[in-house]
């Protein structure tokens, strides 16, 4: 724990995924399973199960590829692309090989994989709950603060709809999203990002909270990135969100503030901005 000045904050982000929206692994698995049946039917495919196989390994993939050896977001129409050339015959490289995504785009009319991202993003709305209360913690901090959104996540358009179906569009400045960006928590350009989204760039170090659940993309991610963070103790250690349930990095910085509920951070911040 470090000393925390409250009123020297001048905005606050807030993680989305087990931070602001708890995602548990059997909703999740029911999301991707009913996009998977939605995206067979329309497309007439390959049957669901085939798909749903496919789709662990193309998520294995990328995980592997793009994020942890590329330091990059997962690309959902990618993924999709791939998923319905292999419905389609085309056989996917060894585990070792990078997929020629040329041929895979050659293969695969753009408006099929633009469909497939729109139901995806359809389920997931309608799949994964939004906690009570989170609208008032966000109308709370953005009383006296400006407020972002600032997530690694693989699709911006399902983010978007949540915080439209929510109704927390008035109390957001930004939503800063990894698949927009082209950087992941705890890459400090992402952060760099939310700053200018913010207009809050140049601005003095410790002038911005994160909020988040992962102590190493939010906590470790943030401090390094000359912010403030505040490690939101969830309980995800089922989530099927990558980060959760993580314990810190050895000697990585640790956070400023912890809370066991997302409302604590209204008491943390009782007191107001210094002008």
């Amino acid at each position: 724990m470090t000393d925390f000045d409250a009123g020297a904050i001048r905005a606050v982000t807030f993680d989305f995924g087990d931070t602001l929206v708890p995602v548990s692994a059997a909703a999740f698995r029911a999301v991707v399973r009913e996009a998977a049946g939605d995206v067979v039917e329309r497309l007439r495919l390959d049957d669901r199960e085939a798909f749903l196989a496919a789709w662990a390994e193309e998520r294995d993939r990328q995980m592997r590829e793009d994020v942890l050896q590329d330091g990059r977001e997962m690309d959902m129409g990618r993924r999709f692309a791939r998923l319905i050339a292999r419905s389609r015959g085309m056989a996917p490289p060894p585990a070792d090989v990078r997929w020629d995504d040329a041929a895979v785009d050659r293969a695969v009319d753009p408006a099929e994989v633009a469909w497939a991202l729109d139901a995806y993003r359809d389920r997931w709305v309608a799949g994964i709950p939004v906690p009570e209360g989170v609208d008032r913690v966000l109308a709370g901090v953005a009383s006296a603060r400006r407020v972002g959104i600032l997530s690694n996540w693989p699709h911006t358009a399902t983010i978007e709809a949540v915080v439209d179906r929510a109704g927390w569009r008035p109390h957001l400045a930004a939503v800063v999203v990894s698949a927009d960006v082209g950087a992941i928590k705890p890459d400090p350009a992402i952060f760099r990002a939310a700053e200018r989204a913010l207009a809050l760039e140049g601005a003095p170090a410790g002038a911005i909270l994160h909020v988040g659940d992962d102590p190493r993309a939010d906590v470790a991610g943030a401090r390094r990135a000359g912010w403030r963070a505040a490690w939101l103790h969830a309980d995800n250690a089922g989530s099927p969100l990558p980060g959760a349930g993580r314990d810190p990095e050895p000697g990585a910085p640790g956070p400023d503030v912890e809370i066991g509920r997302l409302e604590e951070i209204l008491e943390v911040l009782s007191e107001p901005p210094r002008a």
